[in-house]
């Protein structure tokens, strides 16, 4: 059951909830798009399950399988919207919306998006909220041929994305945080 009447304003600190779930989310997203499977893991507990179609087991393990998976396509970029957040104490049911590009290598000069839902079972312990449970269903998808064009004054200068370490997050990290990062 939902946690409240659709449009009803939430007190400061089901927000503050809120934000938190959004956060693993959308950093989700990054450890996947960075090929980092340390920013993966971090979405999840320790004991996590996933249920990721030809994977079904352990989040963690998944999070390193993704991570050197990943590494095929040149580059990914995934999204998530429609986020819709049922609180229930410390448990969150957690139904979001993915869309995922896919820009696969040379050799099939495709681009392949993805687009479908995550249903996310999430548990907060102490002030943290992860993933406990994660279900991925497809909507559906598209294969077309490659279309990216970096030629032209617009793109020239611009950084260009990558997976761990070489892309530009990671020095932004570095500088900003220094060597801990």
């Amino acid at each position: 059951m939902p946690d409240s009447e659709t449009g009803k304003i939430p007190d400061l600190e089901s927000i503050a909830h809120r934000l938190a779930i959004q956060d693993v989310l959308f950093k989700h997203s990054r450890g996947v798009d960075r090929a980092d499977a340390e920013i993966l893991k971090g979405a999840y507990w320790p004991e996590a399950e996933v249920a990721y179609g030809a994977f079904n087991g352990n989040a963690h393990q998944f999070c390193e399988a993704l991570a050197a998976g990943i590494r095929r396509y040149r580059l990914t970029h995934h999204q998530v919207s429609n986020i819709s957040i049922d609180l229930n104490g410390r448990d969150a049911l957690v139904e979001s919306y993915v869309t995922a590009y896919h820009h696969r290598p040379a050799d099939a000069d495709t681009e392949m998006t993805y687009f479908g839902r995550y249903i996310d079972r999430m548990q907060q312990r102490d002030d943290v909220w992860k993933i406990i449970f994660r279900q991925v269903v497809m909507d559906w998808n598209q294969n077309l041929e490659e279309t990216s064009d970096f030629s032209g004054a617009t793109f020239e200068g611009l950084a260009k994305s990558s997976h761990k370490p070489d892309d530009p997050l990671y020095e932004a990290q570095n500088k900003f945080f220094g060597d801990s990062a």
